[in-house]
């Protein structure tokens, strides 16, 4: 798989399960009542425990565009960043896209994350195209390397072959 250094932070695309990287904090595309559904939400049920779901019924919601950070209870990493990002053909998309990657690399930074991992933001069951997810994730994340930043890697996680060569071609050209 692919991967490009920004300055001091390696980016890299890795295939797989976000949820399972050995990370200190994925970020998972939550919806805005912050509670966990089905696919990867039912991973962070299972594998997180009680704790988190209880983090997050404390929290209560999160808007779009907007990121909160939880403990990832006995998952390999030590954070969930819970992004809510846009759904379903909302207008805006790409703006209210750029506001949810920008919040999460905020809350990475203030939670002193050196490895992160994003899942291709919003690609699958909220409708966000493929192209739009690559071009914003990729342009934000740069953007954000570019400058001051804590952050060592960068792990884009995708799950099948549909998303892996947009995200290939668009890490070379970095």
């Amino acid at each position: 798989m692919s991967e490009k250094r920004i300055k001091n932070t390696m980016v890299r695309l890795v295939k797989g399960d976000v949820t399972a990287r050995e990370v200190d904090a994925f970020v998972f595309y939550a919806r805005p009542d912050l509670q966990l559904g089905s696919g990867h939400g039912t991973a962070i049920a299972v594998r997180g425990g009680a704790a988190v779901k209880k983090e997050l019924d404390k929290i209560g919601g999160a808007k779009t565009g907007q990121a909160v950070v939880t403990g990832a209870g006995q998952m390999k990493a030590k954070y969930i960043i819970h992004a809510v990002g846009p759904r379903f053909q909302e207008p805006d998309q790409e703006q209210k896209l750029r506001q949810t990657m920008r919040s999460c690399l905020r809350q990475a930074e203030e939670t002193n994350i050196a490895k992160l991992a994003f899942p291709a933001m919003g690609s699958g069951f909220y409708g966000v195209a493929l192209p739009l997810c690559v071009k914003v994730m990729l342009e934000e994340i740069k953007k954000h390397l570019e400058g001051a930043t804590g952050l060592e890697e960068v792990e884009i996680v995708v799950g099948d072959s549909r998303e892996t060569a947009p995200f290939e071609e668009a890490i070379k050209k970095l």
